[in-house]
């Protein structure tokens, strides 16, 4: 039954982490157990290109650490596959091919509800669009500051599927996923967490521990 959460805030220390060792690909691997448990993380605009750790200037938001993000989110309990996307990379094509990606992995045998997509800002984009996608399979799908272009009047036919959440920053003007909850009428869940470090869209260009604690832990909730 579909389920929408109240809007926490977290406040505190921002702390940057690490975590031990664990798979991260860049596309699904060859080798793909029944068993096995995926999360997509698709990165923002700002990455696309050759640079992992490019730097923002007009709005102060700083470094986006991405091979630091792939770090945080990844852990033992599932393989993350994260990859670096070209420049200029069309959202809609590369959100075709995260769809055939995962539909890929369910034809070996891997279940859907072991499957999640992550995305931020333009990433998140992307993973509402894949989410519609796969809207016959309901993978789980969390969408980080991302909701600005998913509920736009020329995207009103995105809908996202599965469990989702959405995690968004207080000081962002990218703000509450509200709209595209409740035009989701399909979900299966939907949580909400509004965070309040006062990076505004740079909080996600870091592995603050804010977000990618309890990215961390809905996710593998989901995946048991």
């Amino acid at each position: 039954m579909k389920h929408r959460s109240l809007i926490l805030s977290l406040f505190g220390v921002i702390v940057s982490f690490n975590t031990s060792a664990a798979t991260i690909f860049d596309s699904i691997p060859e080798s793909v157990a029944a068993n096995d448990k995926f999360v997509f993380y698709s990165h923002g605009y700002i990455v696309e290109g050759d640079n992992p750790k490019p730097v923002e200037t007009k709005n102060g938001w700083g470094k986006y650490d991405f091979p630091a993000v792939k770090q945080a989110l990844a852990d033992d309990s599932y393989a993350l596959i994260a990859h670096h996307r070209a420049k200029n990379t069309d959202p809609f094509d590369y959100a075709y091919q995260l769809n055939k990606q995962v539909r890929t992995l369910v034809a070996k045998g891997v279940k859907p509800e072991h499957i999640t997509l992550v995305g931020f800002s333009r990433g998140a984009f992307i993973t509402g669009l894949a989410s519609d996608k796969l809207s016959d399979l309901g993978v789980n799908t969390v969408i980080l500051a991302g909701c600005g272009r998913l509920i736009w009047k020329k995207h009103t036919d995105i809908k996202v599927y599965g469990h989702v959440l959405s995690i968004y920053e207080k000081s962002d003007k990218s703000q509450s996923c509200a709209l595209l909850d409740k035009k989701s009428t399909q979900t299966r869940s939907f949580e909400e967490l509004e965070i309040n470090t006062g990076l505004s869209h740079g909080a996600f260009y870091r592995p603050v521990k804010v977000w990618v604690a309890p990215v961390k832990a809905w996710i593998k909730a989901r995946m048991k």
